[in-house]
């Protein structure tokens, strides 16, 4: 049975909804059906929606094929436009990246997921393109662990508690228990190190930004190859620079707060 909702909840607006985050990197062009199987929609309620969507210009039809429309980008610009805290670490990062030539990003946390909200790239390391707005499970990422690790217990606890621990590689956290004890670790040293969790040959350092009352509002990292840097190397090379980033966002950060 699905979640009792509340009076004002607009089911269309979720099926709406629904429908627009059917399409991603990996299905840029969908057919009708293939859209009401990813929506969990009919395919006639699939048909209205992606036909409002066209009438709207968010959606483009070419055939049998639906695509989205760039005008899709203007419904995530309201929300960055509202934040403070890309424009004011873009600058941070550029300059993070020119330090220790490898690729920088920072991240918010969004559900289950960390959204990147901003990234300033060296080389490509991972086989799916990171831009503004990529999406990845918190629990397999270095931003993730040390955005966990700034929840306070009860939240964090009901997170574990429905996390979906899928091994995306050999090396990703297998069970709740030992994913709080690596969030524990973090909260701790203030940082995280992961190693291929998310990705073959990615390894990744992480920091928490805090804003002026001290809650954890964001993270950013360093990302580079195993092939090109040890762990000891990444903690004595870039975690300084990193932490050094990090503390000059949060000044500019509690300038505009």
């Amino acid at each position: 049975m699905s979640e009792p909702r509340e009076p004002h909840f607009v089911q269309s607006l979720e099926r709406g909804l629904s429908v627009i985050t059917a399409f991603g990197p990996d299905a840029q062009s969908l057919t009708l059906s293939d859209v009401a199987r990813a929506a969990g929609l009919t395919r006639a309620a699939a048909r209205r929606f992606l036909l409002t969507l066209t009438d709207l210009g968010y959606v483009r039809q070419d055939g049998k094929l639906f695509r989205l429309t760039p005008k899709v980008l203007g419904l995530g610009y309201a929300y960055l436009s509202s934040l403070s805290l890309p424009g004011i670490a873009e600058p941070h990062l550029e300059r993070l990246v020119r330090e220790v030539q490898e690729s920088s990003s920072m991240s918010v946390l969004d559900g289950d997921d960390i959204v990147y909200v901003a990234r300033v790239p060296t080389s490509r390391i991972m086989t799916v393109a990171i831009n503004v707005g990529t999406r990845f499970p918190a629990y397999a990422t270095s931003m993730g662990r040390v955005l966990l690790a700034g929840l306070d217990e009860g939240d964090l606890e009901s997170r574990l508690d429905r996390i979906d621990l899928e091994a995306i590689t050999p090396h990703t956290v297998r069970s709740r228990d030992e994913l709080r004890a690596k969030v524990t670790e973090a909260r701790e040293q203030g940082y995280a190190l992961v190693d291929q969790e998310l990705e073959h040959g990615l390894r990744s350092l992480a920091a928490p930004v805090r804003n002026r009352h001290g809650r954890v509002v964001a993270a950013v990292n360093v990302s580079s190859h195993i092939s090109r840097v040890t762990r000891d190397r990444a903690r004595k090379e870039f975690l300084p620079p990193l932490l050094r980033a990090v503390s000059d966002i949060e000044t500019d950060l509690s300038r505009t707060q």
